[in-house]
């Protein structure tokens, strides 16, 4: 009789599969925390403290959670995906240090006619992401 452990090794398709499920779970949980965490301080409970740290706490542990939802992730791919992954990855961080900076010193002139949010270097470094993987897959086929 087959125990639990000694269950056959899942597919590659199987495991990316599972691990891409995983990670698309802890993202949106991560995502619905930030807009519990952004608005629910505004709207819900306006002026409540310990509402407040419990739901930068509760963001902070589902985004603990999609970053090891990420590494697994990566733990499944063949190295050409790991490759074009880590490449857009690696923009990304350029984008979003490069891109903050000058963003933060922009926010610190008098003369500034926007006033940036981080939210505007999130999306940044989203695009960034996006069209880093778009731009590498399409060199690859």
């Amino acid at each position: 009789m087959e125990t639990p452990q000694q269950k056959a090794p899942l597919s590659r398709r199987t495991a990316i599969a599972q691990r891409t499920r995983r990670l698309a779970l802890w993202t949106g949980a991560w995502v619905l925390s930030t807009a519990l965490m952004t608005f629910g301080s505004r709207l819900l409970w306006s002026g409540a403290a310990t509402l407040n740290l419990l739901a930068v706490v509760l963001n902070l542990a589902l985004g603990w959670g999609m970053i090891r939802a990420t590494v697994r992730h990566l733990q499944v791919q063949d190295e050409m995906e790991r490759k074009v992954f880590l490449d857009a990855a690696a923009a990304t961080l350029g984008v979003g240090v490069v891109g903050g900076i000058a963003l933060q010193f922009y926010a610190s002139l008098p003369s500034a006619a926007l006033k940036p949010q981080i939210s505007h270097l999130i999306l940044l470094m989203g695009l960034t992401f996006l069209a880093s993987m778009v731009i590498t897959l399409r060199r690859l086929r």
